[in-house]
């Protein structure tokens, strides 16, 4: 299985970021539509894909969704640098985060270590819980996964990464600008509404409007549900 695929209909760019990822020994898989992308994709998977919005035929955001429909794997979408409508389209259908072009390569390449940090099995993890209970939600760290109501929910990685942020932190209120800090890193240069995106997302997914609360000129906080 390949680390990263990059969907990429820009030759040069595409050829430019997967040398510079291959120096840093990542398997990388460089394609050139979103056809090529979901027929690679559906054959060996992938932790990270880089998607091109502006793809020939089936375009970078339907490559997102239907990666989306059977995998959390993380999804990076590539959109100009002031193509905020894009950028919002794509996180909205189930993308993680972005990166705008023209690339700065360092900030790609630290932001793909990051993501691909918690899939080295070699790496030194931090201590985890097993389970963590908050209402009717089951957390586990070590799977990923979330259950609810006796029920798995499926998130991606930066949705379960919130919410477990979220309620290891409870009734404690956030800034967005805090929350992109401590989930999508220092170096994210991402809009504010990256966070809002993926609170309306947690909310629908499992239920929680009203324990994930909006704290007006502010940003949000966690209010636990009661236990059952």
């Amino acid at each position: 299985m390949p680390d990263i695929i990059i969907v990429e209909d820009n030759r040069e760019i595409g050829t430019l970021l997967c040398d510079f990822l291959r120096k840093e020994n990542y398997t990388v898989s460089l394609v050139d539509t979103g056809e090529k992308a979901l027929q690679i994709f559906e054959q060996y998977g992938a932790n990270l894909v880089v998607i091109d919005i502006g793809l020939p035929g089936v375009d970078g955001y339907s490559v997102c969704s239907k990666i989306r429909e059977t995998s959390n794997a993380h999804i990076m979408i590539a959109t100009a640098r002031d193509d905020k409508e894009s950028t919002l389209k794509g996180l909205q259908i189930g993308a993680d985060d972005y990166i705008t072009k023209p690339f700065d390569l360092r900030e790609v390449i630290g932001r793909v270590k990051a993501i691909l940090r918690r899939f080295d099995k070699s790496a030194p993890k931090a201590e985890q819980q097993e389970v963590v209970r908050s209402g009717k939600m089951l957390i586990s760290e070590k799977e990923w996964s979330v259950m609810m109501d006796g029920m798995r929910v499926s998130l991606t990685p930066k949705e379960f990464e919130l919410l477990l942020f979220f309620v290891k932190h409870p009734r404690q209120v956030f800034s967005r600008e805090q929350l992109l800090a401590r989930i999508w890193g220092y170096d994210f240069y991402g809009d504010n509404r990256t966070v809002d995106i993926h609170v309306q997302r947690l909310r629908k997914k499992l239920g929680i409007g009203s324990e994930l609360v909006t704290v007006f000129g502010v940003g949000y906080k966690y209010e636990p549900g009661e236990e059952q």
